[in-house]
Parts: structure tokens; sequence; C-alpha cells
């Protein structure tokens, strides 16, 4: 079912361009991991690739823990914006001082391989991110972050923080998940041409790497978002793929 049209009073270029959430396959229960376990242990993925329920739960509530009983905003940066996998009462575009997308998380699994590992995009310090921050109504926070936190903290790589985002309508505190710089999986230090030469062949059960940056790029100038360090990663990429084919 699409979402309601009063969901994109503020937005109304994303209408039509948003998944709803029971068509997203990001939208899924606990026994997914199940799945994923048999999937790891097929491409060899490195111990302790995933967090455990319990251990996830408790961080969910941790974050949460004086935010129950109110709306929640959450900052979406990447995929999120397109297929938020919840539902969502509001979008607004936003923009999140001191962060950018970078593609920093190192992928040994999915879009990447011990011989050829893969990157995938993160916030890091530094810069300016615009993207979009979702509202989701009080009396659904619980209900829809159990589904955003197996999505976006299987694998503990990610800080989830309350940062300010500023909006055409205003500044709202937005819940964000962050690059964790303490995880063993962050790269911290890469030469975007290194990046790029990663991301052109790096393939795993998912498929190529090149493939997920470039759905990055193309979902972003469909939604009328602008990230020159992020095309200008992609251009490096798509040379250094052409080369190697």
């Amino acid at each position: 079912m699409p979402f309601p049209a009063h969901v994109f009073r503020y937005t109304p270029a994303l209408r039509g361009l948003i998944t709803p959430p029971d068509a997203s396959e990001m939208r899924f229960g606990q026994d997914r991991f199940a799945e994923l376990d048999i999937q790891a242990q097929e491409e060899s993925w490195p111990p302790g690739w995933r967090m455990d329920h319990d251990a996830r739960e408790a961080n969910r509530q941790a974050v949460l823990n004086d935010r129950w009983g109110q709306d929640l905003w959450v900052f979406a940066y990447g995929s999120l914006i397109w297929d938020p996998a919840v539902q969502v009462e509001e979008y607004r575009y936003g923009t999140l001082a001191g962060w950018r997308r970078r593609f920093c998380m190192r992928l040994e699994g999915g879009r990447g391989s011990h011989d050829r590992p893969g990157l995938m995009a993160a916030l890091d310090q530094g810069g300016h991110c615009d993207g979009v921050v979702f509202r989701i109504p009080a009396a659904l926070v619980d209900q829809e972050t159990q589904f955003m936190w197996r999505r976006e903290m299987f694998a503990g790589a990610y800080c989830p923080l309350f940062l300010e985002v500023a909006t055409p309508q205003g500044p709202v505190d937005a819940l964000t998940f962050v690059m964790d710089r303490n995880n063993r999986r962050y790269m911290p230090d890469l030469p975007e041409d290194e990046a790029a030469q990663m991301i052109a062949v790096a393939e795993g059960g998912l498929g190529p790497n090149f493939a997920y940056l470039d759905s990055l790029v193309r979902h972003l100038e469909e939604l009328g978002i602008s990230d020159r360090d992020i095309q200008r990663l992609h251009a490096r990429a798509s040379t250094y793929r052409f080369q190697s084919n």
C-alpha cells in the first residue's frame, strides 16, 4: 500500500519514489538471521559477523530509553531514504553538519569476499551530508524500531546517536546511525583512489560491490540529492571497472 499523500507534503518530489514498508525486503523478522547464518557459513564470512538478538535489543532499549511516548525522527543518507522499511508519517529534506557519506566500512561478505573485500557507505566525521529525515509516530516507535535495528545494527558496526538535523521547516533531533570508529571494519585512512579500485573489483554472494555504489548514485540523483564526493568516487570506480574488464 502506498504512503498517504500527506507524508510528502514537504517533499512532493519524493512521492512515488519511496518503497512502502509492506513491499520492502528489508522489513524482515528474527527468522531471517537463520538464513543469513547459513549464507555466512557457505561464504566464510568472518566470525562474529553479526550481533546476537539479546545484545541488539539491549542496544535498542538503551538508545531509546528516554524517547518512548514521543514521535521519532530518523536521518537517512542511503537506502533508508528510498526504502525505509518502516511506517512513516512525514518526510523532510535534511542536512547533517559535521558528518559525511563515505565508503569506509570493509565488506568481506555480501558484496565482498576475503580475497576481494568491498566497501559500504557509512556516515563518518567531517563535512556535511544532505539526506532526508522521516518521522515515525509515537505509537509505532517500539514496533518499527525493532525492524530498523535488525537492519541497521545486525553487524554492530554503527553507533546510533541523536544528532541535530537542519530542515527547511526547522531543526529536528534525529536518530542517526554513524560509523563506529572502534569497529574492526572501519577503514579510516583509505585514499579515494584505492577505495575506487576496491569497489571496482569486489564481489560477493549478493553481487558486485560496484552495483551497490551505482545504485546509491542513481537513487540520490533521482531523489534530487547531491553528493559530489560520491559522484567522483563512482566515476573513478567506473573507470577501473572498465579497465579490469
